[in-house]
Order: structure tokens, then sequence, then C-alpha cells
């Protein structure tokens, strides 16, 4: 049977394919996000997903493919970028050249221009070192795409050691000052206010880094002891994650402020 699934239409210019790896980290799965302006033929593919034939497919059909974004490389984003370039001829853009398919990279400041659309690019490193956000901008339209830098629901993992934490809060600042615009994640459902989120998601690190200092003060020596202690209510199966967050925010403490 087949678990691909036909695009939602969130708003005039934003579709997105719902990719069938749901998970504790993933969520109900991937949003594969597929841009247009009313009226154009040719689409924008933000994060194909996994490496999923049918999920692939799916996406493939929403083309002609313009060209393939990715916010940023982990595997649950990327893994499908090669297969889609292969259906649909796209070009893959990426911050990290390992996941680049064509000559073209991409990065902060660049402006997107494909399928009717002018795409911006603001790097918003922390959840990982190449994470990107894309901001469309247009009336009634605005929105900006965060990848796992910010999700559709819960917080996201600060992924030591190539996720800092300094870099994330100083990337939630920047995208608190979008205000209202709609927010498109990586995984979950959209949000109405990229400000209003990005605040929610600065105090809960703050909350945090209080608990894990906390913890320290306490005794703690090691990630997984401070896990246990602040983390004691969370879902064990989301101890792993914890723990890399755990280790950016004790290298956080440690460094001068």
């Amino acid at each position: 049977m087949s678990r691909a699934t036909g695009p939602r239409r969130v708003t005039g210019t934003a579709s997105v394919v719902l990719a069938p790896n749901p998970g504790p980290m993933t969520l109900e799965g991937t949003n594969t996000w597929v841009l247009r302006s009313p009226g154009s033929q040719a689409c924008v593919v933000v994060d194909p997903g996994p490496d999923d034939e049918e999920h692939l497919v799916a996406v493939a059909s929403c083309g002609p493919v313009a060209t393939i974004l990715l916010t940023h490389g982990h595997p649950d984003h990327s893994d499908g970028a090669r297969r889609l370039a292969e259906l649909t001829s796209a070009p893959v853009r990426a911050l990290d050249p390992r996941h680049r398919l064509g000559d073209e990279g991409l990065g902060e400041g660049d402006v997107v221009v494909a399928a009717g659309l002018e795409i911006r690019v603001a790097a918003t490193p922390g959840h990982s070192a190449d994470s990107l956000s894309f901001v469309i901008a247009g009336p009634g339209d605005a929105a900006v795409l965060t990848g796992d830098t910010i999700l559709g629901r819960g917080t996201t993992v600060v992924s030591h050691p190539d996720g800092v934490l300094r870099d994330y809060l100083a990337s939630l600042r920047r995208l608190r000052e979008l205000g209202d615009l709609m927010v498109l994640p990586g995984h979950g459902p959209e949000l109405p206010s990229a400000g209003v989120v990005a605040t929610q998601y600065l105090a809960h690190r703050e909350q945090r880094l209080e608990q894990v200092r906390a913890a320290v003060e306490a005794g703690a020596t090691t990630a997984q002891q401070v896990v246990e202690v602040v983390y004691a209510d969370v879902d064990r199966v989301l101890w792993p994650a914890a723990t890399l967050s755990v280790r950016a925010q004790l290298e956080h403490l440690k460094s001068p402020r």
C-alpha cells in the first residue's frame, strides 16, 4: 500500500508533502515544502526528506522543479535530494558543499529567484552549523521556512558539537525580528508568528540553562547526570537528543559571556 501523501496547500505560495518518516525526533514526519507563485508552472522544493521512492515521486509530480533547497544536511531532510534531482533534473543548493548537486552553493544574503518567487536566504546556525532559513516575501503570503531551527511543536536539539548554543540563541533573536511572519517548519504544523515562537524558544533556553547550572552546582559532573535531573519528566526515548543539547549548554556555560 502506498504511503505517499499528496501536497497540502498552506498559503497561496506554499504547499507541504509529508514524508513517511514519523518518530520522536521527526514528529509526524519531515515537511517537504513545495513553493511557487500563483500561476507558475515551475516550483521550488525545500528539504526533499528521506530517500523514500514513493515520497520523492509524489514530490516530483508537483513539478516541474526549478531547484531544490536544503535547510541543512541532516539525513531526514537531505537523503532524498540526490534521487529527487535524478527524477527532476533540478540542482540541489545547500550551504554545505557536501550536499550540493550542481554549481551553485547557498548562503547568507543570497536571493533565489525561481517559480515566480524571491526567496531570501538567512544563515541561522545553532541546531547545526549549516542551518539556513528561507524568507518568502509577499502581501498575505510572507513566511519563513525554518528547517529544524524552529519546529511546529516542542523545541529542537542543539546538535553538539556541530551545533553551538551561542549561535542558536543569536539565530532565534534574528528570527524574532521577523515578527508576524508565518513559520513553515521542517517538522510539525505551521505557526502564525515567528516573533512569538522565537521569544518562547529563547525563554525556554534560558530556563534550561538555569536548570543545567543548578544541576552542576548540586554535583552533576557529566551530561548524562544533568539529563537525569533536568529532563527527568521527559520521555527517555528523547534522552540521547537531550544529552546533545546538555553538552552544548555545558560548553556554553564554560565560555565567556
